[in-house]
């Protein structure tokens, strides 16, 4: 075999993306460029020449790299069925299964079989209905979010169902599922009044940009962080998002004109060799986390801590005002990406401004009335 010769080049920048085959050897010979500008990102990082032929090395991908951790994660711990919970979080890799749902699946089932150990457990056949009472019991009792419970009660009843199918466990296990029943809360929106104080604090233009997006697109904040330059159209001014972060449906948003200034200011100072249009200090995709920390950071200078917000309300505040201005829910259904129309009309809930002229109405026809009666006593 010929020695190796590493590159310090990417080779897209000179050839595109195919792979080069020569028959005769390349040694160190490196092609002429064809442009000096640079592609801003590439999938292969790194060639190597071997035996005349360039051999290309893929980066992995985020989805891989969550299943990688996770599976390092499980091994590193002694859980009884270690072997099938990987097994099962391969199955949702190779199902297309988004890095998230891998994460989470990971998380629900570490904790619920550390659970279980506890209580003697040594082998996922062990496993009863009494053992997952308990456990959904055990969160509950450490005060977290039903809608959380619920899910890691999900994630565990998914994974008991494949290892039926693996004839590991008994079927009876999951014919009476425990259900937790979630109070249909509204969702929570900022004010008109809140929303001006937030957008007046706001100093960096990155973050006014993020900021303004989410509440003129209604974009869920993954989708955003997920948005790639090439995804923006400005004289248009939408934004298409070809997988969403939830159902994976694939969709156009619109955005203002007073969003749009904001981005363009952001656009000529941002770094314009990142491909997604906000991106994080090591160049990649900007985390959930972090985004999060600059919301709150504003919220807090203008003064509305107090009130609970998140940025997945910037969201809601999206469909309210919408819905304000009389756009109707099938629209609204289709901008915000919703599966189902029932989903839309929990803000049909939140604001309603026929429901709310009609209670008016009415009642300015009881306080006639019940003036008229103390006016006919006084006589």
């Amino acid at each position: 075999m010929a020695e190796l010769h590493q590159t310090s080049f990417n080779p897209n920048h000179h050839l595109g993306c195919h792979p080069l085959n020569l028959h005769e050897k390349l040694g160190g010979w490196q092609p002429t460029p064809i442009s000096d500008n640079a592609i801003p990102y590439s999938r292969f990082t790194q060639a190597s020449f071997i035996d005349g032929t360039i051999q290309w090395k893929r980066e992995r991908s985020f989805r891989r790299k969550t299943l990688d951790r996770s599976l390092e994660k499980i091994s590193s711990l002694t859980l009884p069925g270690a072997d099938h919970v990987q097994e099962y979080l391969r199955r949702q890799y190779r199902q297309n299964a988004r890095p998230a749902t891998i994460r989470s699946a990971c998380t629900a089932l570490m904790l619920f079989l550390l659970f279980v150990k506890e209580k003697g457990v040594t082998h996922v056949e062990m496993i009863t209905r009494r053992c997952i009472e308990a456990f959904v019991e055990n969160e509950q009792d450490r005060n977290l979010k039903l809608s959380s419970v619920k899910g890691r009660l999900q994630t565990i009843y998914a994974f008991l169902r494949f290892l039926v199918k693996e004839e590991i466990v008994h079927p009876d296990l999951v014919l009476r599922r425990i259900t937790i029943k979630l109070p249909q809360s509204l969702p929570r929106a900022l004010t008109p009044e809140d929303t001006v104080k937030l957008l007046s604090v706001i100093d960096h233009v990155r973050d006014r940009a993020m900021i303004l997006l989410l509440l003129r697109t209604g974009m869920r904040i993954g989708e955003l962080l997920d948005t790639r330059i090439n995804d923006l159209d400005l004289n248009e001014k939408t934004i298409k998002i070809y997988e969403a972060a939830k159902n994976k449906i694939g969709r156009v948003v619109y955005f203002s004109d007073d969003a749009k200034e904001d981005v363009v200011v952001w656009l000529n100072s941002r770094d314009h060799r990142k491909s997604n249009l906000f991106y994080g200090q090591g160049g990649g995709r900007w985390s959930y986390s972090a985004a999060r920390v600059r919301f709150i950071k504003y919220v807090r200078k203008a003064d509305l801590d107090g009130k609970n917000y998140t940025v997945h309300c910037l969201r809601h505040t999206y469909a309210t005002d919408l819905l304000n201005a009389g756009m109707r829910l099938e629209v609204l259904q289709q901008l915000l990406g919703h599966s189902s129309l029932n989903v839309t009309r929990i803000y049909a809930r939140l604001t309603d401004k026929t429901r709310e002229e009609e209670y008016f109405k009415a009642m300015a026809k009881i306080e006639r009335d019940q003036s008229d009666g103390h006016d006919q006593l006084d006589r």
